[in-house]
């Protein structure tokens, strides 16, 4: 038999990360907020006087109302205008109307400010990766293929050869550089991918703020693994219920993928991912009750470190990764467990070890730790 470690790390983005993401928790998320709901207002075909006064409290909130630059986003006016900005602040005159009457008049778009990710952060997310050494691992928001490959090719080598040959980023549905992708090493290649970037609910809406890719894992042997890979809606901007009907969504159709795989004999299948949400959350039970998927961290033979949450400090209520086998996968399970190397915790990043050349929390690999499981494949 060979063991096939499998493997999730959000590694919250390679070389770039949006601005707004690494300030105060509040403030970063109404940009956030704003920057999402300001580009899907300027979609609209017709904006009438709701959708301008919209559009402009959210420029306000991003500050932009009086100039196409502020410190954390950017109006991009390409052709045409979609405001007209008159007056003086000096002299409290100062104006600023949404001139263009609908997404015809002008091509534009708002951008998020990025900055560069601490050198010593991106060592330490490359270590983390060959330090847990998956065969197949799911990576979270990383900006694209291009970002990953070159991040691997570059940092994650042995004797100067790249350890993951093989790598798949599907551009999903955010705009800000945080899809999800697969890197896998020899002798496992990534065969067919599947996107459901395209998957609309009942009511015409979006499923997946990334997407659910399908990856399918060819194996030695012939047989295959088949890996959907997630990155669910953040607690961290909207209302609670709205978050919360969101992932429920994306659960509901995570699993309903997952029940579509079953029922056409595939026997090797993993969900992986940030799922934002805990083991006991209403959003999460259509995938985690749903289903016959099985949490590796509930496996006898899981090795954990007394922490049972896969984000920050790890505590219970910060258990938002997950590697959810099949049953013929979680019976084959041998071993399996978390890495926090690259973490710093609590304040002064005492709480478990870390490398050594960690001295800051800016040089942390990620706020998530790593997670996988081992299987036992023909």
């Amino acid at each position: 038999m060979a063991t096939v470690r499998i493997g999730t790390f959000n590694v919250e983005n390679l070389f770039e990360r949006p601005r707004a993401m690494a300030g105060p928790l509040t403030a970063g998320n109404a940009v956030l907020a704003a920057h999402a709901r300001v580009n899907a207002l300027i979609a609209e075909e017709r904006y009438g006087p709701d959708v301008r006064a919209e559009i402009l409290e959210h420029l306000e909130t991003l500050g932009l109302l009086r100039a196409d630059a502020a410190a954390l986003a950017v109006l991009r006016q390409v052709r045409g205008r979609l405001v007209r900005r008159t007056g003086s602040q000096a002299a409290g005159t100062a104006r600023t109307e949404v001139v263009a009457t609908g997404r015809g008049d002008w091509v534009g778009w708002v951008d998020l400010v990025k900055d560069r990710v601490d050198e010593l952060a991106m060592a330490h997310t490359a270590r983390v990766v060959a330090d847990v050494g998956a065969d197949v691992l799911a990576v979270v928001e990383a900006e694209s293929r291009v970002a990953l490959k070159r991040f691997t090719d570059a940092g994650v080598t042995r004797s100067g050869r790249a350890l993951y040959p093989h790598v798949m980023v599907i551009d999903g549905n955010d705009d800000r550089g945080i899809d999800v992708g697969l890197l896998t090493r020899r002798p496992y290649e990534i065969g067919t991918v599947r996107s459901h970037v395209d998957d609309r609910d009942s009511r015409g809406r979006l499923v997946f703020g990334r997407d659910c890719p399908e990856y399918v894992v060819v194996l030695p042997g012939g047989d295959t693994l088949t890996v959907l890979v997630n990155h669910f809606k953040s607690k961290g901007y909207g209302t609670q219920a709205e978050s919360d009907a969101t992932r429920r969504r994306q659960a509901t159709r995570t699993a309903a993928i997952y029940a579509g795989l079953r029922a056409r004999g595939e026997e090797h299948v993993v969900v992986v991912g940030d799922l934002n949400d805990t083991p006991g959350s209403v959003p999460l039970r259509p995938l985690l009750e749903g289903t016959d998927l099985r949490d590796v961290s509930v496996h006898p033979d899981f090795r954990g470190d007394g922490r049972p949450g896969t984000y920050g400090n790890g505590t219970a209520s910060q258990k938002i990764d997950y590697v959810l086998l099949s049953p013929a996968l979680f019976e084959r399970t041998v071993g399996g467990s978390v890495f926090r190397r690259g973490v710093w915790g609590g304040k002064d990043g005492t709480l478990f070890p870390h490398y050594d050349t960690m001295t800051s929390p800016v040089h942390a690999a990620s706020d998530h730790a790593a997670l996988w499981a081992d299987v036992d494949l023909a």
